[in-house]
């Protein structure tokens, strides 16, 4: 390509030059030359040879940083790209009060805890963005802020994958797509968009004086649901909270949290989502120091519960009959859950306080006894939906086929079926935990690990020589 010169301006100082990497596969220089109007300056564009990297890892949270410790262990070059900062989903994707859902002790990675925190307590979500900054830098993390993945395919007729960036054109050997699955809000359309209400997803959601005046409506029950009308109501609004099918927890249980039952009962450790338990959510929260999430105590306290929300018409929002059944459903897996931690106890001598207390619920409010089935949103003075509905991942930047019928990503414990790519942070890869801080974690080390043998697999260049028998 030959020399091209625009973006004409007096430069600060004669003489200087500044050189700086744009995207595509091009070199802009900024240089200055004496033309008839004076000294002038502008870009000259010159082509420069693709980047090259053994392994990219897209995405800089908690999954890309694990990724680039455990690479870094076997010794394999890499490079992590992030869009925007490390962990920028944990400050601007989530709402202004969220704690972490697990203690410090757990919701961590292995090698270092947490400082300046008791490691029962249940960690803030900019302080829990600030330990992956700190990790990224203690392990020197190769760490590309700013830069966005727009691309990665395949290269033709060779090894490899070509990734078009923001910041120019690189070829890897291996691709690790560390972006997780809270890439894309689901957001039913079922209000539609010229009614009178503000509508937006838990992910816009910061807190409640960003809400207009006037009831709110929040749409599932589940973490975040729970959280954010729990926070609403404490702000004195008036609540209308629509639960679905669930699964309720007790946040502690005989002096541990639940997620230490869940790790000495093995579940975390569950690799298939049970039968029926797909589509549902887990009701936990680690807010206000943390505690079990009861329904009935909401309602007590003033919030209308109501079942799961499935139509509108004529300014009215439709719910389903199911309203006793998922909250009864839902103590029921309380319930077996306390059954299975006695059990424990008892199997392995172990004595912790007893807790009846735990076994006991309040009784059923009015709206559970008498359930709305519709909701006219202007008579309740309803200005706000919110939909605390989850996510769906985006690979749209990857044009590789390794999706099923439903867009997911098809793989094995992370290592996807085209040689070289691989999956990581998303809920199931490889158990029940690997969506989890400490899970995300262990998961990444099966993935260093598998590069790095098929990395010795590559390098091989000897010959194996056939051997004739005697015969």
């Amino acid at each position: 390509m030959g020399t091209s010169l625009a973006v004409w301006r007096n430069p600060p100082t004669p003489g200087t030059a500044q050189v700086e990497q744009f995207g595509g596969s091009a070199l802009h220089q900024q240089v200055f030359r004496r033309g008839a109007f004076g000294l002038q300056c502008g870009w000259e564009v010159r082509r420069v040879a693709i980047q090259r990297v053994d392994v990219a890892v897209i995405g800089g949270g908690q999954a890309g940083i694990a990724m680039s410790e455990h690479l870094s262990k076997c010794g394999i070059p890499h490079l992590v790209f992030e869009r925007h900062r490390i962990a920028e989903r944990w400050r601007t994707g989530r709402w202004d009060s969220l704690v972490a859902n697990g203690p410090a002790w757990h919701d961590r990675f292995p090698p270092r805890e947490f400082s300046g925190i008791d490691q029962d307590a249940f960690v803030p979500k900019e302080q829990v963005a600030d330990y992956f900054v700190d990790y990224a830098e203690r392990i020197g993390a190769p760490v590309r802020c700013g830069v966005e993945v727009t691309l990665v395919e395949r290269l033709p007729g060779q090894a490899g994958f070509r990734v078009e960036t923001s910041d120019g054109s690189y070829d890897a050997k291996a691709i690790v797509a560390a972006t997780g699955p809270f890439q894309k809000p689901v957001f039913p359309p079922l209000v539609p968009d010229d009614t009178p209400v503000t509508q937006m997803h838990s992910l816009d959601y910061k807190n409640p004086n960003q809400v207009s005046e006037g009831a709110v409506l929040v749409v599932g029950a589940g973490s975040s649901g729970v959280q954010i009308a729990d926070e609403l109501l404490r702000a004195g609004r008036d609540v209308f909270l629509s639960i679905g099918p669930h699964d309720r927890l007790p946040r502690r249980y005989r002096n541990r949290d639940y997620v230490w039952w869940m790790g000495v009962l093995g579940m975390w450790d569950d690799e298939r989502i049970p039968p029926g338990k797909e589509h549902i959510s887990i009701s936990v929260s680690g807010a206000y120091g943390g505690r079990t999430i009861d329904f009935r105590d909401l309602a007590r306290n003033g919030m209308t519960l109501v079942g799961r929300t499935e139509g509108f018409s004529d300014g009215s929002v439709h719910f389903a009959r199911d309203l006793a059944r998922n909250i009864s459903a839902g103590d029921k897996y309380y319930y077996s859950f306390l059954d299975q931690c006695d059990a424990y106890l008892a199997a392995n001598g172990l004595d912790l306080p007893e807790e009846p207390g735990a076994r006991n619920l309040l009784g059923d409010p009015d709206c559970m006894v008498n359930p709305l089935e519709r909701l006219n949103l202007g008579e309740a003075n309803v200005s706000t939906v919110i939909w605390a509905t989850g996510y769906r991942p985006d690979f749209s930047w990857l044009q590789l086929d390794v999706f099923d019928e439903g867009g997911r990503p098809r793989h094995v414990r992370g290592v996807a079926p085209e040689p070289g790519l691989y999956f990581l942070g998303l809920p199931w890869l490889t158990r029940r935990g690997s969506s989890f801080i400490y899970g995300v974690w262990h998961d990444a080390k099966h993935i260093a690990d598998h590069i790095f043998i098929q990395r010795k697999y590559g390098d091989y260049e000897g010959t194996a020589k056939t051997v004739l028998n005697d015969d």
